[in-house]
């Protein structure tokens, strides 16, 4: 490659990183809540998480040891979003599901790292979970790595609480 390629693909790099990540707008979701209101339902790290795009830190949840049979669901709006079957153990240090819920998950492109990613979000608050990879264990392939308080757990057997509104 010569050094004019060389300039040209990285010059293309850096643009695409300039670009914002391509965020939802909340009023794509059926609840449509001010940040104000959601800052007083959440916690701060739960806040930064699910309407900031923030990460928690790798091996910080309890949710990634939760080995029960039952139901995540989103922390912002009681959204079911995955079924203890599709979880398992990624080694990445945040809970993993190879499947979501049906109709559960919006998607959207977040370029922070430079390099595309595929970013999901809970389809009725918008709450973003975490991100979609292409390693995951069969059949789908696909490794949903959620951070842990962007969920909560209902345990089989246990009524799931109503949807926020």
């Amino acid at each position: 490659m010569n050094r004019r390629t060389w300039l040209t693909r990285l010059s293309g790099l850096l643009a695409a990183s300039a670009v914002p990540s391509k965020s939802m707008a909340a009023s794509s979701f059926p609840l449509n809540k001010p940040k104000a209101e959601w800052k007083q339902l959440l916690s701060p790290a739960a806040y930064a998480v699910l309407f900031e795009e923030a990460t928690e830190p790798a091996g910080s949840s309890k949710l990634n040891a939760e080995k029960r049979a039952g139901t995540f669901i989103c922390a912002a709006c009681n959204q079911p979003l995955f079924a203890s079957e599709h979880k398992y153990e990624s080694g990445t240090g945040w809970p993993s599901f190879w499947q979501p819920l049906a109709n559960a998950l919006g998607t959207s492109t977040d370029f922070k790292l430079i390099y595309p990613r595929t970013e999901y979000h809970c389809s009725h608050c918008g709450g973003h979970q975490g991100h979609v990879f292409d390693d995951g264990p069969r059949p789908t392939g696909k490794r949903y790595c959620n951070n842990g308080i962007a969920l909560n757990f209902v345990a089989k057997g246990d009524s799931l609480p109503a949807l926020r509104t």
